[in-house]
Order: C-alpha cells, then structure tokens, then sequence
C-alpha cells in the first residue's frame, strides 16, 4: 500500500497528474486513506424475540427492536405496541385530505335549483309541476279573449304604418296577429 503524499497543488494537480500517467500508460500506484484503528466492539446482544416484543410497553426503548437482522414480525410486533400510545393518535390540523370528498352533496340544493344543467337534466321537474298546480288559479295569466282585450289588438294593416312592424326594423317587430 502505497501512500501518495499531497503535493502543494492539492487534489486537482493530484488528479490531473494521475490522469496523465493513466494516459501515459504508467502504472498508477493505488492510494488509499490511512485506516483508522478499530476499537474492540463490545459483543452484539442477542437478537430480540417475540417473547421480548411482548414485554414492551409504551415508555420502552424500541431501539434494538428496529435494528438491521431483526425478524419483522418482531419489528412489526414492536411498531404495534409503540404505536398504541394515545399522543400518536392526536389530530395536528394538517390533516388536508381526511374529508370524504366522494359525498354526493358539494353543492347547495338552492344553487343546483338554479343550474341550468339541472333543468336540462330534469332534476327537479316533478317538484316544479307541483308547484305550479299549487298555485293560485287568479294569479294566471289568462287567455287575451277571456281578459277583455278582444278590440285592443291593432290589425297587421293597420301597424304598417305605425311605430312597429315598420320594414326593415328588427328592435321592433310587429305584433303577431
């Protein structure tokens, strides 16, 4: 193992030089990082059971529980029991998307009413027939004869000449006869 010693230029020359003894065809002599000495680890506790699982309550250490090589139903075992504790149950606001937005009723019923895609639809035209037949029959509208405007209709030659129905003009159309 040899040790390449930082030259002044720092890594960019170390690497530009290297690259051109690559290039070169110059065997480039490897240069790994000093290692550093290893402590003695003390010896791995045994791998936590179900049995072990069991014991835990809310308030214990769930640190060995979670470790690399543990079985996860064990893990999965510990996670429940964590997560039984209340305060992991509490609302923080930030909850956007809890609502059920699959409820048939987003809009008010008063705007539907109003909907022209609702009267097209005929969403409500059973109620609107019993409205009208709840009605008062005074306020109708009555029929021109029944209302004594038999003489008032001016005749089609006699509007020729008036105001309305002259040629040309569509603001004003003539009177139906």
């Amino acid at each position: 193992m040899a040790v390449d010693p930082e030259p002044a230029g720092g890594f960019l020359s170390r690497w530009s030089r290297r690259k051109a003894q690559v290039q070169q065809g110059a065997p480039v002599a490897e240069v790994l990082p000093p290692v550093p000495a290893t402590p003695v680890a003390p010896p791995e506790p045994a791998l936590p059971t179900l049995a072990d699982a069991a014991q835990l309550t809310p308030a214990s250490d769930f640190t060995r529980f979670i470790a690399r090589g543990v079985d996860p139903s064990v893990k999965n075992a510990a996670l429940k029991t964590l997560f039984t504790d209340p305060h992991f149950n509490v609302m923080d606001g930030l909850d956007t998307y809890i609502e059920d937005y699959g409820l048939p009723d987003p809009l008010p019923l008063a705007m539907l009413r109003q909907m022209t895609q609702s009267k097209a639809l005929g969403l409500f035209a059973d109620e609107d027939e019993e409205k009208t037949a709840d009605e008062n029959t005074a306020v109708r509208l009555q029929p021109d004869d029944a209302a004594g405007h038999e003489g008032d209709r001016p005749d089609a030659g006699a509007d020729a000449g008036g105001e309305r129905g002259r040629a040309g003009d569509g603001a004003h159309p003539a009177v139906p006869t």
